[in-house]
């Protein structure tokens, strides 16, 4: 699994559980000046998640008020950027005279070099946090900092990429290997940095290799929403995005390890049809039915590739699904 951390304030004497909160926070983020009128029995739960450099931190606590001072930012500033995906309640985030609020599927952000207050709103606030050095995020720390504290989506485009890999993250934690870390927050750092670009149209600012990156992820996204469709394909994946065949099979050899474009396609579709085959609900659909379902146009292709895959055909692994032995 990757390496966590976990504070839950139940598990806390009620009059240490804000300050405890707020010594993570401070170690989390940075310093900050913190008040919440449940402070006598503050309820908060939180996990930390380290990706190399860069951290995750989903998060569930009751209302309450953050501020980044100027006399905390003398003190102590770990240059980074912070961003929140808010999944539940609202923040209202002040940078200056100017105050925004973010509701769900609402990314917000700020900045540990600049004074900042946030006020959750009245109902408890659900959120995963992002903490990422400046110096790993391959763009421009003049065109970040235009990007901080404007409204970002995470509904659409790559913004709801970033979501999706958060989400997907916090959920599976646990089947990574801590190895796997330091490329998860590379992986994390080309996202955020294609969030912003996209808040400046500025796209071809980034690095070539991050716009491979984050253009991947994108159109993995892609096959793995479209993969049932039988009529998806290589040039019709290329057309999707508006790039040659070629440069398609280019961006998924970069990933070495033999990954080619058409075998994440039939990956995708296998899954899907394992997942219809161990399912009781489609326990009286026929394997042809289901091969085409997932895509497969020819029902003696699908149980050559999924003999290839799961070294069984399809009606044994069904028959072994309904005994659990699968």
């Amino acid at each position: 699994m990757l390496p966590e951390r976990t504070f839950h304030s139940g598990e806390l004497p009620p009059r240490d559980r804000f300050d405890c909160f707020a010594a993570l926070m401070a170690e989390t983020h940075a310093p900050m000046e913190m008040e919440s009128e449940y402070a006598t029995e503050f309820q908060v739960k939180q996990r930390v998640i380290s990706l190399g450099e860069a951290s995750v931190y989903p998060a569930e606590c009751q209302p309450l008020v953050f501020r980044r001072t100027a006399k905390l930012i003398r003190r102590s500033d770990p240059e980074a950027y912070h961003l929140s995906l808010i999944q539940r309640g609202e923040g209202h985030v002040s940078l200056g005279r100017e105050t925004r609020t973010h509701g769900v599927y609402d990314l917000h952000t700020s900045d540990t070099s600049r004074v900042w207050e946030i006020r959750t709103g009245r109902e408890p606030l659900r959120f995963i946090g992002v903490e990422i050095p400046k110096a790993l995020l391959p763009l421009s720390t003049r065109e970040a900092d235009r990007v901080i504290g404007r409204s970002l989506s995470a509904r659409e485009g790559t913004g709801a990429l970033l979501g999706q890999f958060l989400t997907r993250v916090v959920a599976d934690s646990r089947s990574y290997r801590p190895s796997e870390a330091p490329r998860l927050g590379t992986v994390l750092a080309d996202l955020v940095a294609a969030v912003f670009a996209g808040a400046l149209d500025a796209e071809r600012s980034l690095p070539y290799e991050t716009h491979c990156r984050t253009l991947t992820l994108r159109i993995r996204t892609f096959i793995r929403e479209n993969a049932d469709d039988s009529r998806l394909d290589v040039p019709s994946i290329a057309a999707a995005h508006h790039i040659s065949v070629s440069y398609l099979h280019r961006l998924f050899q970069q990933e070495g390890e033999g990954t080619t474009v058409g075998r994440v396609l039939l990956g995708q579709r296998l899954e899907h049809a394992r997942r219809d085959l161990s399912d009781p609900v489609h326990r009286e659909m026929p394997v042809h039915a289901i091969a085409a379902r997932r895509g497969f146009s020819h029902p003696a292709a699908f149980s050559r590739a999924f003999r290839d895959a799961y070294a069984t055909t399809p009606t044994a692994y069904r028959q072994a699904s309904g005994d659990g032995t699968a």
